[in-house]
């Protein structure tokens, strides 16, 4: 059946985007320990999930064409997980289906929380970083030491006695 197609597709993003959510804590730990070879492999890895929901989006896209067209609907609808399980009579399926929703509204809503972390991580480490290059290229006309005026002799106003220019 369709709507069982629609339900393992559901499941399969849940556990990708699972592995993601374990992902992004991973990266938030490499982050914090400015480990920069595990940050590098765990972006790799994010990377590789990325393609593998894209594809499993697509395989969701095709089961719902394909439930939509079992239904006797032949137009091409965008319908959310919602208005779907509207289209479900059977209480087991339709209680799968809502279960699995809602399985991954909570693991999305998990996974945005943790990359919003991870963006302030960041943005802080960039601001550290930042202020540390700005610390240590001062301009070379600062001196670091204290040094007495010299600039403007202290009794005259204007130039010297031996002025050669006159």
């Amino acid at each position: 059946m369709a709507i069982q197609r629609l339900i393992n597709a559901l499941n399969q993003q849940v556990d990708v985007h699972q592995t993601m959510l374990a992902s992004g804590q991973a990266k938030k730990e490499a982050i914090m320990k400015d480990d920069i070879e595990s940050l590098i492999q765990i972006m790799n890895q994010e990377s590789r999930m990325m393609k593998r929901i894209a594809a499993l989006e697509e395989e969701r896209v095709a089961a719902c064409q394909v439930f939509l067209q079992e239904k006797g609907i032949k137009s091409a609808l965008s319908l959310t997980i919602t208005e779907l399980a509207r289209l479900v009579f059977d209480p087991e399926e339709k209680k799968a289906l809502l279960h699995t929703q809602e399985a991954l509204s909570k693991t999305l809503n998990e996974l945005k929380f943790i990359n919003d972390l991870n963006q302030k991580l960041i943005e802080q480490s960039l601001a550290f970083v930042n202020y540390s290059m700005d610390l240590l290229g001062a301009s070379p006309m600062q001196e670091a030491t204290y040094k007495p005026p010299t600039d403007k002799p202290t009794g005259s106003k204007g130039p010297g006695f031996f002025d050669a220019r006159a």
